[in-house]
């Protein structure tokens, strides 16, 4: 099977769309932690998880600066427009996360991590056509222009991120016991427009067949 006959094929479509989603929404929560300047972890500083995490906490800017880039590439993989400067950035941010997972000896975080790996350098895969000409120096190239996503995946993935910066800011603002219907309201959010936009897709799709 060849790459064009995967990059075209829907249902293929589909799945980078929602992969794009879903490591979009990884980086939310703990880049939001950093960029609001609180806490990540309370490990105690007697282990070392808890000793490095807490000396990043202390480096003051450094620690809101990595926040914000991890919101940024979160974002970035969202709006489905500018997934693949995403899926770079996200790539870079997550290989150190990575290699820190491991020399520390995270249980279990590794093997998240791992997968999360595996699933950004699906993403990159997917939009290789776009960063081969990079490597062809001083070479003629052509790029192979595949069909990116509609309007509809890119103001969901607006909608998606806006909501959850909105939900968790609302979430210590409204006191205990809002969790559970906050955490509602987000899943409601996202089926939401889930249906819609698959809704939308199809209907675009059947009149391409039409017509």
């Amino acid at each position: 099977m060849t790459f064009e006959s995967l990059r075209t094929n829907r249902f293929n479509q589909w799945v980078i769309i929602h992969l794009r989603y879903l490591l979009g929404f990884a980086f939310f929560p703990s880049g939001l932690v950093k960029l609001l300047g609180e806490r990540f972890t309370r490990i105690s500083t007697d282990h070392p998880i808890g000793y490095f995490f807490e000396a990043l906490y202390q480096s003051g800017f450094y620690w809101n600066f990595l926040g914000l880039v991890q919101l940024t590439a979160g974002i970035l993989l969202m709006t489905q427009r500018f997934a693949t400067l995403g899926a770079l950035l996200f790539l870079a941010i997550l290989t150190n996360i990575w290699i820190i997972t491991i020399s520390l000896s995270f249980t279990g975080t590794w093997i998240i991590t791992s997968l999360m790996m595996i699933a950004v350098l699906v993403l990159i895969m997917w939009d290789q056509h776009k960063l081969l000409p990079i490597f062809s120096y001083n070479k003629a190239s052509t790029v192979k222009v595949y069909p990116d996503p509609g309007y509809g995946w890119i103001i969901t993935g607006v909608i998606y991120a806006i909501s959850f910066i909105a939900l968790y800011r609302l979430n210590p603002m409204m006191g205990e016991g809002y969790e559970k219907w906050l955490g509602i309201l987000f899943v409601l959010i996202i089926l939401v427009t889930f249906v819609i936009s698959n809704y939308k897709a199809y209907k675009n799709q059947k009149l391409a067949i039409n017509t």
